[in-house]
């Protein structure tokens, strides 16, 4: 009891700030970086992220790829298990992805892991066997997964937490009871003990995690923290031990009074505005074009924001891998002076009847978050210019998304944090959706944009085995969806972490994905 007690008394907690409420942490359901940070240290897929965040084995010792690209074999570390001492099977997995595809789960993320062969013809009823899934168990040890053609990120695709496996004794057990507190299990460095909503979820050090021995952290606090200023606050005075945000405002002064805690880099994300195509009039292109050329992304990221970020025109980040020989999109308004693109969004909206005295009523949405006001603040005195009154919606990002999912808005702001080094990440989002259970399951393609043509060159990428071949259709879908003004991009985004000097292991990546199993602390 004595050597309890001591281990107590000298645990390693780590406080961090990780933003908004948890909608969920079941991997089928969640869709925020909040989400994921909580999800992957809980649960380990057969690929893990490094310190960098690249791919490398995680529950899986092993694996092999058939000399076409398509057969992946993955060999499992012996004596895996979950925390209740049940042993981690290859029969999972293949519940796992079952579970994703199936139509009844409705997942809104399944389609990252529709290179798995009839994945897709599952999430939508056209394939009713499971059995005809690529994902297989040849024994406890081994999966089998086959794809529907070459993916040149598909072990990258594995690090996502749609991969990763789920328990199957306890959902037989629970059905999707299972990701309360007293029920919930993990594979992974840390098991879920506490959920307090609003405040705080609590996670500790798993004894029965593979590499346990290398884990430092013992226990792991996610506290809700919407409120970016009260945040900072609480870092200084030794609350949090890492931000995952900050005030932007106070950037420069973080940079000079907490000098080797910021951790602001580029990484591979995107903010932007969707627009509900379901409703008129922002079904007609020439509105949306409009409302995007109106947009001075020049002055966001340095005078709104005061970080820095650089303005974005097209969909895909400079930098993503898999897209090289592609010139980043530009619209064709690109060379005019923002003075002059007012000129022409005015001048449209005035063809469409709408003018200053007989404006176009618009309601923006976004989840709470000063940055955020700052930008549609900002953005609505813009539109104002071409005879647009915005009014501005703000609430709990759960209730945002849910509203984004429902298209229960005009215009609303997202943001996307590439789950892979790939094109197609970013480009799925502008996908049409699919039938499932007799109703359009429009997945995270908020704004309910559809094109056929663009459809076709994404299906025909899907399958195309030359790279600079790939690449050249996925450039051409980006040209289509952004000539019709799919979505408003902003910006690409900065990570914007701040790190408490007791902490070690931190290092900035494209991904800026951060698993706590890497770090460490002193006191």
């Amino acid at each position: 009891m004595a050597a309890l007690m001591t281990g107590a008394a000298s645990a390693v907690t780590l406080n961090m700030m990780n933003g908004s409420e948890p909608g969920s942490i079941d991997p089928h359901q969640a869709s925020g970086d909040w989400e994921n940070r909580i999800i992957g240290d809980y649960l380990e897929g057969l690929m893990a992220e490094d310190v960098n965040a690249e791919a490398i084995p995680g529950q899986a010792e092993s694996y092999e790829i058939s000399e076409d690209g398509l057969v992946y074999t993955f060999t499992l570390r012996d004596g895996i298990q979950w925390s209740d001492g049940e042993p981690v099977t290859a029969e999972d997995f293949v519940f796992a992805f079952q579970r994703l595809f199936d139509p009844k789960t409705a997942s809104d993320y399944a389609y990252l892991q529709f290179p798995i062969k009839n994945g897709s013809e599952i999430a939508d009823g056209s394939v009713t066997d499971f059995n005809e899934l690529g994902v297989k168990a040849i024994d406890d040890k081994t999966v089998e997964i086959t794809l529907e053609g070459p993916t040149p990120f598909f072990l990258q695709a594995l690090t996502h937490y749609t991969a990763y496996p789920v328990p199957k004794h306890v959902i037989d057990e629970v059905g999707n009871d299972w990701t309360k507190i007293e029920n919930i299990v993990s594979n992974g460095p840390y098991t879920p003990t506490e959920w307090t909503p609003g405040s705080y979820i609590k996670s500790v050090k798993s004894d029965t995690y593979w590499d346990a021995a290398n884990v430092q952290i013992d226990e792991v606090n996610y506290f809700v923290q919407d409120d970016l200023a009260a945040a900072l606050s609480r870092y200084r005075a030794g609350e949090y031990d890492i931000l995952t945000d900050i005030p932007s405002d106070q950037a420069e002064w973080i940079k000079t009074n907490l000098p080797g805690q910021d951790y602001f880099a580029p990484f591979l994300g995107i903010y932007y505005y969707v627009i509900n195509q379901e409703k008129e009039p922002f079904d007609n292109p020439d509105v949306r074009k409009a409302l995007s050329m109106s947009i001075n992304r020049d002055v966001i990221g340095p005078d709104v924001l005061g970080t820095g970020e650089l303005p974005a025109y097209g969909w895909v980040p400079e930098g993503t891998a898999n897209y090289e020989g592609v010139e980043p999109y530009q619209p064709e308004w690109i060379g005019l002076s923002y003075e002059e693109r007012v000129a022409e969004a005015k001048s449209i909206m005035e063809g469409l009847g709408y003018t200053s005295a007989s404006p176009l009523a618009v309601q923006l949405k976004y989840n709470t978050n000063d940055n955020h006001q700052r930008i549609a603040v900002a953005i609505s005195s813009m539109w104002e210019q071409i005879g647009v009154k915005t009014e501005l919606f703000n609430s709990e990002t759960a209730v945002h998304y849910d509203a984004l999912r429902a298209g229960d808005f005009d215009i609303g702001r997202a943001g996307w944090l590439l789950d892979y080094s790939d094109p197609s990440n970013t480009l799925d989002l502008l996908r049409n959706g699919i039938m499932q259970d007799g109703a359009m399951n429009w997945g995270n393609n908020y704004g309910r944009y559809q094109n056929d043509e663009f459809d076709s060159l994404m299906d025909q990428a899907t399958t195309e085995l030359d790279l600079a071949a790939r690449a050249k259709l996925l450039g051409q879908a980006e040209k289509i969806a952004m000539d019709e003004t799919a979505a408003f991009p902003i910006y690409w985004y900065i990570a914007q972490n701040v790190v408490s000097p007791k902490v070690t292991g931190f290092v900035s990546n494209a991904s800026d994905i951060h698993r706590t199993r890497w770090l460490s602390k002193s006191e």
